[in-house]
């Protein structure tokens, strides 16, 4: 089992045909889900899953959590997309990567990034944060350049 940092091949099909909205009014919703070191995530992941998700525990839940504030630019022909930081309190969770998912109608479920955290990373009874990378081309978490 092996979690694998990648953008969701789907993902970039879905694109293509237009039926992803990273839109900040009216765009679609994603969340993010927990995973532990024994799930098998990467760039074949097509939808979110429960198997091997991060168990519930203080505000998180099963699917995740919600993500917000997302943001869209271009600059220098890079596209970039932002979400804003995403904790869960009251926590004790073991995960070793994530899933960002798209949560909307036309494509349920359906994967958008696997994100590899590279070890566990733990929180007791404390809070969890997801802290995204900074809104720019070269470090925004998702990002398509030609």
């Amino acid at each position: 089992m092996a979690i694998t940092q990648a953008i969701a091949n789907a993902f970039k099909k879905q694109l293509l045909e237009g039926d992803q909205n990273f839109s900040s009014s009216g765009g679609d919703k994603f969340k993010l889900a927990l995973y532990t070191s024994s799930a098998t995530l990467n760039s074949t992941t097509t939808a979110y899953v429960a198997t091997n998700e991060t168990p519930n525990s203080g505000t998180y839940a099963a699917g995740g959590g919600s993500l917000t504030n997302q943001n869209t630019s271009i600059a220098s022909g890079v596209a970039i997309v932002d979400f804003g930081d995403l904790s869960f309190t009251g926590a004790t969770i073991t995960a070793r990567g994530a899933l960002i998912y798209n949560t909307s109608s036309a494509v349920t479920n359906a994967a958008v990034a696997v994100l590899d955290f590279t070890a566990d990373k733990v929180s007791t009874s404390g809070t969890f944060t997801i802290v995204f990378p900074a809104f720019t081309t070269s470090a925004a978490i998702l990002r398509i350049s030609g």
